[in-house]
Parts: structure tokens; sequence; C-alpha cells
């Protein structure tokens, strides 16, 4: 595992961060991991030298939360820990704090180490908007719960709204992999001139650029509303797919390690993130940090991504988190 650290938390970040939407009951998911499934899953994430945890209070309504907590034991306030509210919270600094206080509860601690905006949407469709969003998460870092704030899923145009308090947060969770780059061209380029780097969600597509996935496993409402998995575009999601397992093959890896390598090679990326609730499949992924792509297998796979991104130009998909 590699590590680095982002300026504001004094702990060592793993390169490969935890997704925890998994380990609760949620639409996209279902309720199909139990709370010692969920135990387990973290447990081997710390052992194989995970650090970072990214959570919110809408996974599970919390319940996520409240998994991580109670994995984590004593270990809780040794590593990093990431939540999110939910943007259709009251604008202002009393109803933020709240569901802060909320967050803090479910996780047994007396503050998160980032405190990110689930999403822009309507929300914050306007300077005088953004202008108060900037209010209430500077309130949240000033009264010590946060020590640092963030965003997620700000593109170009919500980015701009913030102006010159962009540079305010200190990272944009936003998903990124070889089949999903919307968020690179001027809203990376924002980011990276504000100091802003990327947590990348979703790195490896679902589980697409990881393994042959069952047609049972395509029935998940995560995975079935995502256009990566529709008619017109899986059959050219598998043709990348079948390029990363090539040299996966080569390298004597997983696959899901090389898809990983790749995204994490990419400018200004912080982590990637990685969900699961099997505690087996851990171990694979975290050994992603340490594979070393050559730059001729970089350029390879860069450009079956771009092969990929005109045929999804010409489908006319746009991503689910744009949509």
């Amino acid at each position: 595992m590699k590590y680095s650290r982002l300026p504001g938390i004094d702990k060592d970040w793993s390169n490969i961060t935890l997704g925890c939407w998994q380990l609760a009951p949620s639409g996209g998911w279902g309720d199909l991991c139990s709370p010692e499934e969920a135990e387990a899953v973290v447990k081997t994430a710390l052992d194989s030298g995970i650090t970072a945890f990214d959570t919110a209070e809408g996974y599970g309504d919390g319940e996520s939360e409240r998994r991580l907590s109670k994995a984590l034991g004593s270990q809780l306030d040794d590593v990093v820990v990431v939540s999110k509210i939910w943007p259709d919270a009251e604008l202002n600094e009393a109803a933020y704090e709240e569901r802060l206080n909320g967050t803090l509860k479910a996780l047994g601690r007396d503050y998160v180490d980032l405190f990110l905006v689930h999403w822009p949407g309507e929300y914050f469709d306007s300077k005088e908007k953004s202008a108060r969003l900037c209010d209430c998460m500077d309130a949240l870092k000033a009264s010590g719960k946060a020590k640092l704030i963030g965003l997620s899923n700000f593109h170009e145009e919500d980015l701009t709204h913030l102006d010159s308090r962009l540079a305010g947060f200190s990272i944009n969770e936003v998903p990124y992999s070889l089949l999903e780059r919307e968020y690179e061209g001027r809203a990376r380029s924002l980011c990276e001139a504000a100091g802003v780097p990327y947590m990348a969600y979703s790195p490896i597509a679902k589980g697409l650029l990881a393994r042959k996935l069952e047609p049972s496993e395509l029935e998940y409402h995560a995975r079935k509303e995502d256009p990566l998995y529709s008619e017109a575009l899986y059959g050219e999601s598998l043709k990348v797919f079948e390029l990363v397992k090539s040299i996966a093959t080569d390298l004597g890896c997983l696959p899901i390690q090389v898809a990983l390598a790749w995204v994490l090679a990419q400018p200004n990326i912080l982590t990637a993130i990685v969900g699961s609730r099997k505690s087996n499949q851990v171990a694979g992924f975290s050994a992603a940090a340490d594979v070393v792509l050559s730059s001729e297998s970089l350029a390879r796979l860069t450009q079956a991504s771009d092969a990929f991104h005109r045929a999804k130009d010409a489908a006319g998909a746009v991503p689910w988190s744009l949509a």
C-alpha cells in the first residue's frame, strides 16, 4: 500500500479508500450485507493497510456510518473517515450543524476528518446559493467538528458558482475510471488550480472492470441504472475490460488491480474508492496501489478508453452522475 497526506489531516491516507455504500441496506445494492459481513470487510481492509473510509448519511440512513464505527472499534480515531451531507438540508448553518451532529452520533466520534456535500444538483445552481453553501460548510470547519470540508460530484458549472471560494474545499469526490472520464477537462483544471484533488469513486465501474459479471449480478439497481451497462454500451465496455484482463495476465496480477492502477496514475488523483460487501475481495483491490503500469500499458489503456468514449458520445449516453 502507498500513502499520502492531505494538508489539514495529520494521518496517512492510503491510495485505496474503502467505500462503505455496500455495507448497509440501499436502493442501489439491496439488503445483502449483514452487520457481521460489514465488520469483516472493514477489519480486512485495516489488515490490508487501508487507512481511509468513505461513508455518508445517505447510505442506509446512517446505518453505514454506524456499522463502520462498530467495525473500526479501538481504531476509530486512528483512520481517515469521510462522510457526506445530503444536499436537501435547509441552507443555513444550524441545519448543516444538525446533520453533521447526526453523522457524528452515528460514527461515535467528536469530529469527522472530511465532510462533503454529496451532490450539487439544483440545490446550488447559482452564485448566491453556492455562497450560502460555503458559509455553512466554513462554519462546520470552524467548529472543529469537521477537520476539512469538500465536495462530491461538482462539475464545471457547479465549480464556477463557487468562484474563489472553491479553494476553501479540500477534495472533490467524483466518478472516474477508464469508462467514465467526464470530470476531466475544465472541471479538473479548475480543481487543480484551486489545489483541490479528486477522490475517484466507481474506479472499476461497479465491478465491470474487475471481472466477468454473472447475469444475476447485472440485476442490481446500481448497475441497471448505469448507462455503462445499457444495451448500447455494455459490449463496448467489455472491449475495454478485455484489454485490462490481457494486461493483467501479462503482469501476473488481477484485472481490478490494472484498472485501479490506471486511475491512480492520472493527474490530480489523491485516492481511489473501492467498495465491497465481501471480505475476500478486499486484499485483491488493496494491492492495486503497488501495481506500476509501464508507459506502454498506460498508453494502450488510454487509447482503449478514448475509443470507448467516442462510442459513448455517439450513443448519446449521459453518465448517471450528471443526469
